[in-house]
């Protein structure tokens, strides 16, 4: 055995020199992967692929180094290191590089052999995959795990749809069908679906399996055709399925020593179109056997205890087995050197009866016809110079043979002398020499009147004793078999007779009338004295046949007579299946070409000849399972040999012990109606007629009384399960009003917690409001007195530097010199400015400052407003009673009143800064005449130095008149603040007192800058200034006219508005 160590290596042979068909025990090469060092170890395989074509194998191990073996070319290549185990191969892509590796993280990965690179990840599964399935196109592909199945498709490696079961079913496996869109899906529970590829809609589900199986399906394998499922588990059964009928249609039970199956795998075949017919058993032995799954023979089989096999895949082209050993190597091995082995002949000691003779090649089976052919070529030539001879002298005397004259224009001499001279007839014209040997009547009606009356009673279920795979050649035995039963009623007790008719029923499948008639004519007359021993064999046929063979070879006869091997064990399994067991179909058509031919005594002989050509095997077994295990299979044994020992021993046995004295000439049947056939104790017909009849009574009303008592139990279960419905309703009812109750405790509960949760935010929202009252009130107190600060401190300056303006001018006058006169007016003058500039300044910062409190005035009024409104809110929510509505508008009422109050004082205060600004103009167009009278004056000032002590006069008496107007003014102002005061709106009145006293120092203004010239106004007493003081004291008095009005107006509407005795506005209920 050639072993081949990959070692360190990447690339390499795979072997030194093939062994091919010569291979011991068929193994080509024993691959293994070792790793030396410190500690050398053996690295295992653990799972195997071939490719579409079956010349290039994958195999990865435990380590994930994934290896190709391309064993055409003899090399093997290292093409991927994936780091860890992996769990599924397949490599049958469309993409003939690609393959598809399942590994040990729950992770499918495609890579490509070519490059060695990483085509695609694909994950999704949670537990391990077991098995990947590929469609036959190579675009799609099926991952199986015990949870899930996942369809994804190759060529964009994206997920397509997803399997779920529940965890307590779990899956076995999902594959597809070949040569079918179809998907098979197997769980744990036994049950097995098919499923649409282009829809994935269900098809339909195969049946639970027969009553009283215990087998759960573990292992599936499917022919190549997709017509027949092998299921296989814990027992030593095999389950077969056909998928077109959709029914289970045999059980194959596997030798003793075979009691778990790990894995099925047919072996394709390239003639068999698909209909895969040898199946690989993994079992839990570890040995994988390969059986005929119509035979039921065991072949030939791989592995030993001692060299286990873990698991196998055989290539599709069927040459090739790989198979990863226990030891964790892997062996390659050679179909054909297999075949050639199984061809051995059987140990002696061999007593399964289901392990029958190893299978043999069709090529074998052709080598040996070809050599058999040679051998008799000279002796068929010269024969067939004797027959033209004889044909000649039969064709000068065939008028004096006139009973040897056939239906269709046929001589019977002719055929026989063609036939011994070509030892068989050409299968073109067989069918019809043989209608015309036979003569067959042809009875249409009495085959009609048989075949209507049905199926015999006796063969209705023939089809649990004989599973045929093709139903249409099942129904037209159970036809056949039940025309023969209506003919004569031994024919239904008869056990070898589905045997017996079985060959001519697969010859004539396609004409029930001759093969019918066939059968018959069979039975009436090569099965003479059949019947008359029955239910026994036919001791006084095979005991003719015995005394044939004690005076031909009593050797034979001895040694199986020491064996205690009967004629009922040598010649009746011959007799009962007309040799179909031990014939091939060519073989069996040639022998029966010269059995209708002959005397129906030749049928006995051509079964002792059989016998005699096979004293060579027979002496050499000294068991009797071996005697039956040869008698009831086929074996090497040439039939042409056959035929011509029979036609010795025909002419060589004495008359007195010959067959054709005791036996009856050839009787064809009647035409219009068949012969009655009786030949056969009817009483014991009858007595088992009756008794079957009986049995089968009591069979029908067992079946009936049992369809009752399962039905009695279905509704019983069914009125159980209707009450346990009901009780777990009622159940539900009583906790779902247990539920019910307490939720209504709880909604109580929470109905008195939200009560006094409201109480709470109402007395808090009460005391916020109060204290927002008190922090407003507080504000407004603390803004009024600092307006008063202000306003006291302004007319303090303002009176300050009257005085300083006063004492300046004082000072002025005193002062001589003119340029000490001009330098002074001149710091006059700027000190003028920037005392006008800062109190514009002053007045400016008052004015922002006034802007920005009204602004927190209306963020206040308007923060109060929305505590009101959520305040309204809480109240209207907790409102359930009048006297709660009521105080609610008690309280709204007074801030009603409090907006109106403030919408009126916006209207009087836009009145006056009416007003004011009316006067802002006036004093503005005053100062510009003065302004145009200054600078005429100013022109005449070297002029007029001489009048400077009168004007000095006039202007002190000038100023007195005006500090009077000053102390009224602000007698004015605090008359209408204290008012304003008592209003309650200290806002508006800020901005009256600073229009005031902006127009205050305006007014101060104009004698200050007229008191610059007030030498020149002194010599201009009777001059047109003197008209214009006169016309400025005019409108003064007009000013002071208008602020009186003013104040008249304020005093009135303010008593109007505010009597004495009304009650304050903003009192807060409790």
């Amino acid at each position: 055995m050639e072993r081949c160590d990959l070692g360190e290596r990447r690339r390499g042979p795979i072997w030194t020199r093939r062994a091919g068909a010569a291979a011991a025990r068929g193994v080509i090469v024993n691959i293994i992967h070792s790793v030396q060092g410190y500690h050398s170890k053996t690295i295992h395989f653990l799972n195997v692929a071939f490719d579409s074509s079956g010349d290039s194998l994958l195999a990865g191990d435990r380590q994930g180094n994934i290896y190709v073996f391309d064993l055409n070319g003899n090399r093997f290549n290292l093409v991927q290191r994936t780091m860890q185990a992996c769990t599924a191969l397949a490599f049958n892509l469309c993409r003939k590089t690609e393959f598809l590796v399942a590994l040990a993280d729950y992770s499918i990965k495609c890579f490509d052999t070519g490059n060695q690179e990483l085509v695609s990840w694909m994950r999704g599964h949670e537990s391990s995959v077991s098995s990947i399935s590929v469609h036959g196109s190579g675009k799609y592909a099926i991952t199986t795990s015990t949870d899930t199945a996942q369809l994804w498709d190759l060529d964009t490696f994206q997920r397509i749809r997803k399997l779920n079961v529940r965890q307590s079913v779990g899956i076995q496996k999902v594959f597809f069908l070949p040569l079918s869109n179809t998907i098979l899906s197997c769980f744990k529970d036994n049950s097995v679906f098919a499923w649409e590829f282009d829809t994935l809609h269900c098809k339909y589900q195969l049946s639970a399996p027969v009553e009283g199986s215990v087998l759960f399906y573990k292992v599936f394998a499917v022919t190549r055709d997709g017509r027949t499922l092998v299921a296989g588990g814990k027992s030593n059964h095999l389950h077969l399925w056909c998928l077109e009928l959709k029914q289970l249609i045999r059980i194959i039970q596997m030798p003793e020593k075979v009691r778990a199956v790990r894995h099925l795998e047919f072996l394709p075949d390239s003639f068999d179109g698909g209909s895969n017919q040898v199946l690989g058993v993994l079992s839990q032995d570890n040995i994988m056997r390969f059986i005929h799954i119509e035979t039921c023979k065991l072949l030939f089989d791989i592995g030993s205890p001692e060299e286990g096999i873990s698991t196998a895949v055989i290539s599709p082209n069927g040459r090739y087995i790989a198979s990863v050993m226990e030891n964790g190597s892997l062996n390659l091995y050679s179909v054909q050197a297999l075949t050639q082995e199984g061809n051995k002949p059987p140990p002696f000691m061999f007593k399964v009866v289901e392990d029958g003779p190893k299978y043999t090649s069709e090529a074998n089976k052709l080598i040996t016809k070809v050599t058999s052919g040679r051998s008799k070529r000279p002796w068929k030539s010269k024969q067939s110079k004797m027959q033209s001879r004889l044909l000649k002298l039969q064709a000068n005397t065939s008028l004096e043979n006139k009973e040897n004259e056939l239906p269709g224009g046929l001589n019977k001499n002719r055929l026989q002398a063609l036939l011994k001279g070509f030892g068989e007839y050409p299968a073109k014209y067989r069918m019809f020499v043989w209608r015309s040997l036979l003569q067959l009547p042809e009875n249409h009606l009495a085959f009609s009147s048989l075949i209507d009356r049905g199926i015999h009673s006796a063969f209705v279920n023939i089809q649990k004793e004989y599973p045929i795979k093709s139903g249409k050649l099942l129904r037209v035995l159970q036809r056949t078999l039940s025309a023969l039963a209506h003919w004569s009623a031994i024919f239904a007790e008869t056990p070898y007779m589905p045997l017996l008719a079985f060959p001519f029923v697969k010859l004539f499948q396609n004409n029930q009338l001759i093969c019918f008639e066939v059968v018959a004519t069979v039975v009436v007359n090569f099965c003479q004295h059949w019947f008359e021993y029955f239910p026994n064999p036919p001791v006084n046929v095979l005991g003719m046949m015995e005394n044939v063979l004690a005076h031909h070879d009593k050797e034979l006869l001895q040694h199986l007579i020491k064996y205690n091997v009967t004629s009922q064990v040598y010649a009746w399994p011959l007799l009962e299946t007309l040799l179909s067991e031990v014939l091939t179909r060519e073989e069996w058509l040639k022998a029966f070409d010269n059995i209708f031919s002959n005397h129906p005594s030749y049928f006995l002989m051509i079964v002792v000849a059989y016998v005699i050509c096979s004293r060579a095997s027979l002496l050499h077994c000294n068991q009797a399972a071996d005697f039956e295990y040869f008698f009831h299979h086929r074996n090497n044994v040439d039939i042409n040999v056959v035929i011509k020992e029979a036609y010795h021993l025909m002419e060589a046995t004495p008359l007195e012990i010959h067959p054709q004295h005791m036996l009856d000439d050839f009787t064809p049947l009647t035409k219009g109606q068949y012969p009655v056939f009786n030949k056969y104790p009817t009483f014991i017909v009858n007595y088992q007629a009756q008794k079957w009849e009986k049995i089968r009574q009591d069979e029908i009303e067992y079946l009936r009384e049992r369809q009752l008592a399962h039905e009695s139990e279905a509704k019983a279960q069914e009125q159980k399960a209707e009450d346990e419905t009901w009780y777990r309703k009622q159940k539900l009812l009583q906790e779902a009003e247990e539920q019910r109750q307490k939720i209504l405790v709880e909604e109580e509960k929470l109905a008195e917690q939200r009560q006094r949760l409201a109480v709470v935010k109402r007395e808090l929202k009460v005391k916020e409001l109060q204290l927002l009252d008190a922090s407003r009130r507080r504000f407004l107190n603390y803004q009024q007195d600092q307006d008063q600060m202000e306003l006291k401190r302004l007319n303090d300056k303002i009176a300050r530097k009257a005085s300083m303006r006063q004492q300046e001018t004082n000072a002025v006058q005193d002062i001589e010199p003119e340029s000490q006169k001009q330098l002074f007016e001149h710091h006059l003058i700027k000190d003028q400015e920037v005392v006008t500039k800062e109190m514009k300044e002053e007045v400016e910062a008052h004015r922002r400052k006034m802007d920005l409190e009204d602004q927190r005035v209306q963020r206040l009024i308007e923060i109060d407003k929305e505590i009101q409104k959520i305040h309204t809110v809480a109240e209207e929510n907790l409102a359930r009673a009048e006297q709660k509505h009521t105080d609610t508008d008690g309280r709204l009422h007074p801030q009603r009143r409090l907006r109106h109050d403030d919408q009126d004082r916006v209207k009087r205060y836009r009145e006056i800064v009416k007003l004011l600004h009316d006067n802002r103009v006036k004093e503005a167009e005053l100062l510009k005449a003065m302004r145009e009278t200054e600078s005429k004056k100013q022109e005449d000032v070297v002029q007029n130095k001489a009048q400077l002590g009168k004007e000095q006069k006039a202007a002190a008496a000038d100023g007195h008149r005006k500090q009077f107007l000053d102390d009224k003014m602000n007698d004015e102002l605090e008359l209408a603040e204290k008012l304003q005061r008592e209003d309650g709106c200290f806002e508006r009145l800020r901005d009256v007192k600073a229009r005031c006293t902006e127009r205050g120092v305006e007014v101060q203004q104009r004698p200050r800058s007229g008191s610059i010239c007030l030498n020149d106004l002194s010599t201009l007493a009777s001059s047109p200034h003197t008209r214009r003081r006169a016309e400025l004291a005019r409108q003064e008095r007009e000013l002071m006219a208008e602020v009186w009005r003013l104040r008249r107006r304020l005093t009135s509407r303010a008593q109007a508005r505010h009597p004495p005795a009304r009650s304050p506005a903003t009192t807060w209920s409790p």
